[in-house]
């Protein structure tokens, strides 16, 4: 039997054991983010299914559980995790306060895609962190792998060091091999193939 994420009361969604966890959020993403069509993606290309990730990352119970999911897949080093602004602000602020509940402290750092052009002029907003900080990367859905590659540069620039990129879902179409290339660890915490198959199981 799938878990639906509403299934699951606002009390247990802190507790509930993380596989149960991740199979309410496959549902979530299958119900609220996951459209079948013909779309046009950010990178440019066709695709006939469409990913809209921050329908999960910003709903109340999404964000709750893609924050101790990813909690769960850091590094135990890590001490921050960024990425670029849009999509990824909502999953590093998520992150952040399921390890505060967790003792154990992140820091969320947004990389802008642009520098402001007043006050301070940064290009990351967040507090700061010593050099060297072990920072990871995250991403909601990963397709060439570009965006996210924006934000390793940006944090590097600004002396963190970058150890890897997890996202929460990957299309499979070479964000994984455009990393594996840059050196960086890579993983996501749902495939587009997890998604076709729940999504065809939910809709029989």
């Amino acid at each position: 039997m799938t878990l639906s994420a509403t299934s699951l009361s606002a009390e247990a969604l802190p507790t509930v054991s993380l596989t149960t966890l991740k199979s309410a959020l496959l549902n979530l993403i299958c119900q609220v983010a996951y459209k079948e069509g013909d779309f046009t993606l950010s990178s440019g290309q066709h695709s006939d299914y469409y990913i809209n990730g921050k329908q999960v990352t910003l709903h109340p119970q999404g964000g709750l559980m893609v924050g101790r999911l990813m909690l769960a897949r850091l590094p135990q080093e890590t001490v921050g995790v960024g990425g670029l602004t849009l999509g990824a602000d909502p999953l590093v602020t998520a992150v952040s306060i399921a390890g505060a509940y967790s003792h154990r402290p992140i820091t969320p750092l947004i990389v802008r895609k642009a520098a402001k052009e007043h006050g301070t002029q940064a290009n990351i907003e967040g507090p700061s962190l010593p050099p060297n900080s072990p920072v990871v990367v995250l991403e909601d859905v990963v397709t060439t792998g570009q965006s996210a590659m924006q934000a390793v540069e940006r944090l590097r620039a600004a002396g963190y060091s970058v150890t890897g990129i997890l996202a929460l879902v990957d299309r499979q179409q070479g964000g994984a091999q455009h990393y594996a290339q840059a050196g960086l660890p890579f993983e996501a915490l749902f495939t587009v193939a997890d998604l076709r198959a729940r999504w065809q199981a939910l809709h029989r």
